[in-house]
């Protein structure tokens, strides 16, 4: 690939890229320069990966966001610096695990497995950091099925705040249909829950952005109790 075509914003979200953060400048733009490294501009809608189209590459995202679905249940949305593809490397199942959708203009670069390896085999640390990266996957998607087999719809909503919260604010990243369907749950329950944990006090929501007024209500529910009337 040619690094010159990189702009400083890009050279930026690459040199925090945890895989990357102990290679010099002059080992990334050698790295990046192999010819196996390649860019997609992705516009909105694109595909990127699906269970049956599919590169065995481990993609960062240089600009944009890809939302990642899991059948119609939307798991997660990554944006500008984060890794995509682990489930497509070192292994010989047939088919990608989840579809990877642009949901904004995206900018991706794809470095494929033997590319990979030889960066493993040259910076152990970068090594070390995948392994710690796949383990960070392992909690984060056993968090996710905690969210799915919790108890009803105020539960997994509470859980799912408390998970997002950045301070006292949640700023949800997609529509209540969309987070409907990550919390697996219906529409019409999702907007119960939130009447819910609005009615005890807990949160108060406009538009996107949440605010959390009680966390201790949050938690009781994530404990499967009811959560304490507001004191007035």
């Amino acid at each position: 690939m040619e690094t010159a075509h990189l702009t400083q914003a890009e050279w930026e979200t690459l040199h925090h890229v945890f895989l990357l953060q102990n290679l010099s400048r002059p080992a990334l733009e050698a790295f990046l320069a192999d010819p196996r490294c390649t860019r997609l501009r992705c516009p909105r809608g694109t595909v990127v990966y699906s269970p049956t189209v599919y590169a065995r590459s481990l993609g960062v995202i240089l600009a944009g966001q890809l939302e990642v679905r899991k059948g119609q249940l939307i798991v997660n949305t990554l944006r500008s610096g984060e890794l995509f593809g682990a489930a497509a490397l070192f292994h010989t199942s047939g088919n990608y695990a989840t579809t990877l959708t642009a949901c904004t203009h995206a900018s991706v670069l794809l470095f494929p497995q033997a590319l990979v390896e030889d960066l493993f085999a040259q910076v152990p640390e970068a090594a070390m950091a995948y392994i710690r990266y796949l383990s960070g996957r392992v909690r984060f998607l056993s968090d996710k099925l905690d969210q799915l087999l919790a108890g009803g719809a105020e539960e997994r909503l509470a859980r799912y705040l408390m998970d997002r919260r950045q301070g006292a604010v949640v700023t949800l990243d997609c529509s209540l249909t969309g987070l409907a369907a990550r919390l697996n749950v219906s529409r019409a329950s999702l907007y119960r829950a939130f009447d819910t944990l609005e009615a005890a006090g807990a949160v108060s929501r406009r538009g996107r952005t949440v605010e959390i007024l009680a966390e201790a209500r949050l938690h009781a529910l994530q404990a499967h109790t009811q959560p304490a009337p507001v004191s007035e």
